[in-house]
Formats: C-alpha cells, sequence, structure tokens
C-alpha cells in the first residue's frame, strides 16, 4: 500500500474541497472586485517575524501582541521575548507596532521601526526604539528627526543609522549621539545609504556595516553632484510643487563612489583604494571573519568584470582574490561567504554556463567547483562549516520548480532534502540543525513546515487549510503547465487557466500575461493568490503566461541571448505563442490579448504593435517605451550604452513601430512614477497622436510605479482593466 505522506493528504484534501458533491450541490459564488481586492480572504496565511535564534534550537515568532520563544524540536512554547504592553513609549497609551524589528547579536535588546514613510522601493524612515530584555527598559533612539537604517552594533552597544545624508552612532549606555559625518546634504552627497539607482539597480539600501568586532564602520559615500536630475509634479495643492531627484539614465553620468572605514576608537576615517577610475560600480562591500580586512566588489561600467579586493581598512591597500569576466554580463547576487576561519570563501558564477557554487581559498585560488549540471543554483541557503555542507535551492528537475539539497564542500554526497514536487524555500537555524520550509505548488497554498537537517520532517506550522476551505465556495479553476515549440525549434514554457465551466468544443477569448525581462518567471510551479485571473476566468476568458527567450532559471544562454536587443526575441517568442494558442481548437484566434506591468507593458506595447496580426488588444502598465529614458545599470547591464548601441535602443522601441497598431490599446501610468516615468508614457502618446492611432490612456496623480496611492486607487485600476478586457474580448 502507498505511504499516505502529508503531500498526498494535501492534494486530497484540495480535490475533495472543490469537487466533492456537498459543495457540488451549492450554487458556487462568483468573484467580485470587491471580492478580490477589498478582501484579504484568499490571501495564504504565513508565520510572521521569524528569526532562528543563538542557540540553535530555538526559534522566536511573532504572534499578535509578542514576541515568543518556541522550541525547533518539539515545537513547544519556551517564553516570551516582549510584549506589546511593554512597548508603550512615555506619555503614550498605545504601543509601538512589533511586525519590523531587530535582535542585538547577543538577543538581548530589540530594535522596533515605527511611524515609517516610505521613500523609494526598498528606503524608508522610521522613529526607533531600543528595548532592553534585561532592564525592561524602552529608549527612544534619537531626539533629532526620524533616522534610517538603523543597525546595532555587533555587541549591542551602540546603533549607528542615517539621518539628512550622514552618519550617526548612539551609545545607548550614555545615550549620547555622535555625528560621523557632516557633509551630507540632499541631491549632492550621501554617506551611509545609497543613491536612487544603486537602491533600485542593485536590490540594496543600506551602505554601512559594522566590523565583526563591532570597532570600524565601512560605509559609501555617493557624490551624486554630477548625476542629471529628474522632476514631476505632486498634484493636490493650489500650486502643485516638483520633485527633483537624481536619475542617471543610460549614457548618463554616475554617482562617484567611495568607501571609506570610521573608526570607533579614535574618530578616523580612511578611504579605502578602489582605483582611479571613477565611471564604476562598487556593487557590494562585506566584512571577511578579520576585523582588518573588507570585500570590495569592484564592477566596470558594462558590468562584464567583477573583482574582489580584499582590503588592509588600517591602510587602504588591497589585493585581487578573484576576477571574473563574461561576454555578456555579470549578475550581483549576496551569496559571497567568508568562512570563520577567514582562510576559504565561496561565492556563485555562472562561467561554466550555469549558476553554480565554487570554492576558493582566500587567496583567491579555487579549491574546487561544488555543484555542477545543467541547471542552475537558484539560492544559497547557508554553509554548515563544522560540518563541510552546502545548502541550497536549484532548478535541477525543472526551471518550474524550486527544489533543496545539501551537498558537501568538495562537491560529493549530494542530497535532495524536499520530498514535494513544487517550490521549497528554506531558512535554517543558527548551527544548521533544523530548517523551517515554505512549500507550495500551483494546487497547493503555503504549507510551512519545520524539519530536521536530514530533511525529515518534524511538524506544520502553518497549512493553509481554511483558504481550501473558502476557495471551495467558488468556481475555482487551477492552472495547467504546457510546453510548445516555436517555428525556430525553441521549447518555451507556459500556464494556463481555463474558465471553470470549459468546453472544450466552444472557442474561447485568451487573456495572456507577460513580464519576460531578464531572469524573471512568470511560469512557476508555486501557488498565487491573484485571484483576478479567477474572475476573468469566471467570465469566460483564458488566462496564459509564456517565459520568453531571456527569463530565469534554463542557464546563461537562454536568459543572455537578449543581450543588445531587448524586446527582438521576446516579441518573437511572444507572437509565437499567440500563434501556438491560436492553433488550438478551442482558442478564437481572432480574441487574443495581452498585458503587462513596467517590463510586462514594454513587452505588451511591443506585440500590439509588432505582432499586430496576432493580438487584437493590448494593455500597458507603466510601460518603458525607449530604454533611452530608463536608468543606466540596469539598461546599459542588457543593451551597452545609447552610445555604442544605437539600433539595440531604437529597433525595438515600441515608439519606433506605432504605425503598425491595429488592435485596441490603453495605456495607464501613475504621475509620480520615479521608477519609469510618465515621459515613455508622454512619448509614447505622441507617438501615437502623430501615427494616426487611437488609443485609451488612463493616468494616476502621484501614484508611483506600484499605482496605489489615494483612496480606491486599486480596485479602481484593476475596474479599469476589467472593463476594457472584457469589453474587448468578450465581443464576438
Amino acid at each position: 500500500m502507498k505511504k499516505f505522506t502529508p503531500s498526498v493528504f494535501i492534494s486530497f484534501l484540495i480535490v475533495n474541497l472543490l469537487t466533492s458533491s456537498a459543495f457540488s450541490q451549492v450554487e458556487k459564488k462568483e468573484l467580485t472586485l470587491n471580492d478580490v481586492f477589498r478582501s484579504r480572504k484568499f490571501y495564504a496565511s504565513g508565520v510572521y517575524g521569524m528569526r532562528p535564534l543563538n542557540d540553535g534550537e530555538h526559534f522566536c515568532m511573532l504572534k499578535k501582541d509578542s514576541l515568543n520563544i518556541y522550541s525547533y524540536k518539539t515545537g513547544d512554547y519556551s517564553g516570551t521575548i516582549v510584549t506589546s504592553q511593554q512597548l508603550i513609549p512615555d506619555g503614550d497609551t498605545m504601543p509601538i507596532p512589533m511586525y519590523s524589528y531587530q535582535l542585538s547579536r547577543d538577543e538581548k535588546k530589540i530594535l522596533f521601526a515605527t511611524k515609517t514613510e516610505s521613500i523609494y522601493r526598498r528606503s524608508s524612515i522610521s522613529e526607533y526604539y531600543v528595548f532592553d530584555t534585561e532592564t525592561d527598559k524602552l529608549l527612544r533612539l534619537s531626539e533629532n528627526g526620524k533616522q534610517r537604517l538603523a543597525t546595532f552594533s555587533p555587541d549591542g552597544t551602540k546603533v549607528a543609522f542615517v539621518r539628512g545624508n550622514n552618519l550617526y552612532v548612539r551609545e545607548l549606555k550614555s545615550e549620547s549621539e555622535r555625528q560621523i559625518t557632516k557633509d551630507g546634504l540632499r541631491n549632492n552627497i550621501i554617506n551611509g545609504a545609497t543613491d536612487w539607482v544603486y537602491e533600485e539597480e542593485f536590490s540594496f539600501s543600506k551602505a554601512f556595516f559594522w566590523s565583526p568586532d563591532g570597532r570600524k564602520i565601512a560605509f559609501y559615500r555617493f557624490d551624486e553632484s554630477k548625476v542629471k536630475e529628474f522632476q514631476f509634479t505632486e498634484w493636490g495643492d493650489l500650486y502643485p510643487k516638483e520633485y527633483k531627484y537624481k536619475y542617471p539614465k543610460a549614457g548618463e553620468a554616475n554617482s562617484v563612489i567611495k568607501i571609506l572605514v570610521y573608526s570607533i576608537d579614535d574618530g578616523t576615517t580612511k578611504e579605502m583604494d578602489i582605483g582611479e577610475n571613477t565611471d564604476i560600480y562598487i556593487p557590494r562591500i562585506k566584512w571577511t571573519n578579520d576585523p582588518d580586512l573588507l570585500a570590495i566588489q569592484w564592477m566596470n561600467r558594462l558590468q562584464n568584470n567583477l573583482k574582489i579586493l580584499l582590503t588592509d581598512v588600517n591602510t587602504g591597500t588591497n589585493k585581487v582574490i578573484y576576477n571574473e569576466t563574461n561576454k555578456y554580463y555579470i549578475d550581483i547576487t549576496d551569496d559571497l561567504t567568508f568562512f570563520k576561519d577567514n582562510k576559504r570563501f565561496i561565492i556563485t558564477s555562472e562561467k561554466d554556463g550555469y549558476n553554480h557554487i565554487y570554492l576558493y581559498s582566500i587567496n583567491g585560488d579555487l579549491i574546487n567547483q561544488v555543484t555542477k549540471g545543467n541547471w542552475d543554483v537558484t539560492s544559497l541557503n547557508g554553509v554548515d562549516e563544522k560540518n563541510g555542507l552546502v545548502y541550497y535551492t536549484s532548478a535541477e528537475i525543472s526551471p518550474l520548480n524550486r527544489e533543496l539539497y545539501v551537498i558537501k564542500l568538495n562537491g560529493k554526497g549530494k542530497k535532495k532534502l524536499s520530498k514535494r514536487d513544487g517550490t521549497n524555500r528554506a531558512v535554517f537555524s543558527k548551527t544548521f540543525k533544523y530548517y523551517v520550509n515554505t512549500y507550495s505548488s500551483a494546487k497547493t497554498p503555503s504549507y510551512i513546515t519545520v524539519h530536521n537537517a536530514n530533511g525529515k520532517e518534524l511538524r506544520v506550522l502553518k497549512d493553509n487549510s481554511d483558504l481550501l476551505e473558502r476557495l471551495a465556495e467558488y468556481d475555482f479553476s487551477f492552472k495547467e503547465f504546457f510546453t510548445f515549440t516555436t517555428s525556430e525549434g525553441v521549447q518555451l514554457n507556459g500556464w494556463m487557466i481555463k474558465p471553470p465551466d470549459f468546453d472544450p468544443n466552444k472557442k474561447y477569448p485568451v487573456l495572456m500575461n507577460v513580464y519576460g525581462g531578464p531572469g524573471s518567471q512568470t511560469v512557476r510551479n508555486s501557488w498565487s493568490s491573484n485571484m483576478w485571473n479567477q474572475m476573468l476566468a469566471q467570465k469566460g476568458i483564458i488566462l496564459v503566461s509564456v517565459d520568453n527567450r531571456g527569463t530565469g532559471a534554463r542557464g546563461e544562454e537562454f536568459k543572455k541571448m537578449t543581450y543588445l536587443q531587448l524586446g527582438k526575441y521576446e516579441t518573437i517568442d511572444q507572437i509565437e505563442a499567440a500563434k501556438y494558442l491560436g492553433s488550438l481548437n478551442y482558442v478564437d484566434s481572432t480574441r487574443i490579448g495581452i498585458w503587462g506591468w513596467s517590463y510586462g507593458g514594454y513587452m505588451s506595447s511591443l506585440c500590439i504593435t509588432k505582432g499586430a496580426d496576432y493580438f487584437s488588444m493590448a494593455i500597458a502598465v507603466a510601460p518603458v517605451t525607449n530604454w533611452r529614458y530608463y536608468d543606466n545599470i540596469y539598461t546599459e547591464r542588457f543593451m551597452r550604452t545609447p552610445q555604442e548601441n544605437p539600433e539595440g535602443y531604437d529597433e525595438n522601441s515600441p515608439i519606433n513601430h506605432v504605425k503598425e497598431l491595429k488592435g485596441k490599446y490603453l495605456i495607464i501610468h501613475g504621475t509620480a512614477d520615479d521608477n519609469v516615468h510618465l515621459q515613455n508614457t508622454m512619448d509614447m502618446i505622441t507617438a501615437l497622436v502623430d501615427a494616426n492611432k487611437q488609443f485609451e490612456m488612463q493616468l494616476y496623480p502621484n501614484s508611483n510605479h506600484g499605482i496605489y496611492t489615494g483612496r480606491n486607487t486599486t480596485l479602481h485600476l484593476y475596474t479599469r482593466l476589467t472593463n476594457f478586457i472584457t469589453g474587448n474580448l468578450l465581443k464576438k
């Protein structure tokens, strides 16, 4: 008899709930926009604020009004670190929220952020408080204005933070505040935080780092005085305001970077040597486990040469311990890991055509390649140095899946730990004795479990069975995965959601959703809480998404073959997908639409123009319409500069193909989009008008790239999308 595993139980539960006669006898509910966007009842729930603790046997997790400790092994409650009632500031009656917290290394103090105001995608300012678990004292970090990026020193006696583009240190015992830099100035000099383009494209905003012994702070200094400003209007007042910030577009000047190291002991600051060429990037810096050695990752502007400079912070001098070149570009990650013995490090690279793990000596000599094969490592989960093991997640079984593995440092003894077909994400205990795994698939919402290091499941933390019960009340259609081969012999992966009352003898319209950007994926064997797709399927539309060439988890050549000509092959593949779908007996080839956001808006605009014979409608939300308008780190990584590659920029710009438009086209943008500027849409509109092509448009005042600012904005946006889609695809 086949073993009845938890994964089998989940599948059984889903099928039973969604197809049982008990539910089938009850008339299914129809989804509405209010259900989808004003209710959270369809979101998979998780576990919140979980952190592994130092002893390796326990973790802490946020509950409604407390931060509690639990045992990995038994799941038993082991104590409370702090309750909300202990977090009421003097003079207030309400506690500060607990959702954003940071433990000191000794776990005796906790930083909480409150009254947070967003700046850009990853940046914000907050009022920070420090709670001391030994004294039960709650201390406001600073009385001199909100702070950014507050971080404990390794010994927990100090907190460093940024305010007004300057770096500060707060001594917790004396409650004194020390200003480290004094030249910070908006749109000019930034200390300890990143400029806009580093934050957006290198994916970090905290640009200062404590040394392992807490006696030094390494930090970035950005001089953006020569970077050109971009501005947009903030509406709402009698006289609207102009917001200005530094935004380096393709081919334009960047900030000049310095890496500085400040000494807590004597108050001196020393500049590190990163070379005389200032037209370069420093995408990461990281302390080794030696407090005198800082690793500086240096990258040329074309982003096809990465060096690691091992720097003596006392002298500022360095030696190159890693030097990688690539004929395309190199993706930056946080996988660089220095061992505690400070004699070795590991890093991931695509140098053999797939992303794999490599082990090096601290002097830069390759010891061995840890993982090998025609598949990508997608995340490095940690290194158990004591036992010589590396834990990682990969797409070895399929680019649609993410599976957890363990392997020895010498590349032997590989073992697959995950047991269920789908997507796995693991967070390990400090000693690698346990891990918490979040699993999902196209048919299974988040299923969160505790395991031992061998992969054995110890208990379930969250199964989302309540969500499955709610879904059973509605007509729900699971994603179906498919693969087809293009006329060029390329196999592409896709998913499809059919109407719940699907009849193969009928002809259905299709709405394709596209992103398609370098390294991305929309076709994954994971749970989606996008009930808007389900609502459209209930209305009689087939939903489809296809990952074109240029997307991720299929090796370097598949991902990087779009180099120097973004949009060309991606558009060919989406057109091929439309042709394939149109050949299916149950698809009406005259009613195929496509929509996308950001890069997806760029793609949908290309499809409705260059693919005008195959798409009857398109929606572009916040689209790039000309890569000359986008930031230089992202754009030049894939296209080089406009000066070097003018044809690549122009031949696949939707602005230059508007004369080919035949179908219905809707373009949408937020007027305060700091990322993809409204300029893209305005110039697209100019081109459409010049070509005498009719279109529809929608603007959202003061909304950024996410288009959610203001009351009812999200509901309004998706009402607009829904009406345009149904009005054009459901008409015969």
